[in-house]
């Protein structure tokens, strides 16, 4: 019988993949066992679901005997179109890449471990931003489970390979082992795994850095042989700024979202300087749910301008958005 799992179910699971702690989690996993379908053909997810909540509980109660703890408290609030978090081995160059491409200011040294804990910061594109994270190295006796946690949350992870060193391979190596050990990995797209849906993947592009020392080009050509990877590559130098537009737009359509610019019925222009932004495939409600809560419960129509529509279109709250439509809704 088929599970027949409804779009709320869907978003439910999206969140719970994104979720960073052992509370997220937990919410998520409850909001997931509400909106499913009850019947037969979902007894084995229904009981798989009582377990993962039951685990969450004792994990969220441990946390709260620690007295919570670093993975515990250490919050990062979303900002912008999406997050992207920045993997590595030591002196891979993490920091040196969120200072080209973001205003955060890191500290930046050649020598390794320099972040000491997680750094966002905002990366323009065009007239929105995505969130970047900086973290600490992974090897395969350092592995910070906050670090495991914001993997888990993220839109897309950068992997960054040190070309500059011989043993910058290797590192890679350790880190693709060390991740594969634990229940959030790295893959071309992002996804729970249906089979144990603990397991988690996390779509992630390949940025080789410092190809503009000597040695690099060779450097890559041993990474494809020895360590070929599947996801998208973008060779970069951080320090000098080479191919640095190429992955900030690879960021960018990893986000996969549209950007929406509102209008109010007063006003001629739309307000172009800072747009919403929602998933791919999102609707009018979506946009006036981020306004205001009120507003998507009050919401009886609007008026789009867009690629899609004729200029003024009268739409209801179910109408799929399309980037750069321009919206003006009526309660």
């Amino acid at each position: 019988m088929p599970a027949n799992l409804t779009q709320q179910y869907h978003k439910a699971e999206a969140e719970y993949r994104r979720a960073s702690t052992p509370d997220e989690e937990l919410q998520c996993l409850q909001l997931m066992l509400r909106e499913l379908p009850k019947h037969k053909g979902t007894d084995k997810l229904q009981a798989d679901l009582r377990q993962k909540i039951s685990r969450a509980k004792k994990e969220v109660e441990s946390q709260s005997k620690r007295g919570g703890g670093k993975s515990a408290t250490l919050r990062i609030p979303r900002q912008g179109a999406g997050r992207a978090v920045l993997l590595g081995g030591p002196n891979a160059g993490k920091s040196q890449l969120m200072t080209s491409i973001t205003k955060a200011s890191p500290a930046v040294a050649p020598y390794p471990f320099t972040t000491h804990q997680p750094s966002p910061g905002m990366m323009p594109f065009e007239d929105i931003s995505v969130q970047l994270i900086d973290t600490r190295p992974i090897t395969e006796d350092v592995f910070d489970p906050v670090t495991q946690g914001l993997v888990r949350g993220a839109d897309l992870v950068v992997l960054l390979v040190d070309l500059g060193a011989d043993e910058g391979i290797e590192q890679l190596h350790e880190l693709i082992d060390k991740l594969a050990s634990t229940k959030t990995r790295l893959a071309t797209t992002s996804y729970l795994d249906q089979s144990d849906m603990g397991v988690s993947f996390t779509s992630t592009v390949l940025a080789p850095n410092k190809i503009d020392l000597l040695g690099a080009i060779v450097r890559l050509e041993f990474l494809h042989e020895f360590c070929p990877l599947d996801f998208p590559e973008f060779a970069i130098s951080a320090e000098q700024g080479l191919g640095l537009d190429e992955l900030k737009r690879a960021i960018y359509e990893a986000m996969d979202v549209v950007r929406i610019y509102t209008k109010l019925p007063t006003a001629k222009e739309p307000d172009y300087d800072k747009p919403f932004t929602i998933r791919r495939g999102g609707t009018l409600l979506d946009i006036a749910g981020q306004i205001h809560k009120d507003m998507a419960t009050n919401l009886k129509f609007a008026r789009v301008w867009g690629s899609e529509v004729h200029d003024g279109t009268t739409v209801k709250g179910d109408y799929v958005l399309h980037d750069k439509d321009i919206v003006e809704l009526h309660a």
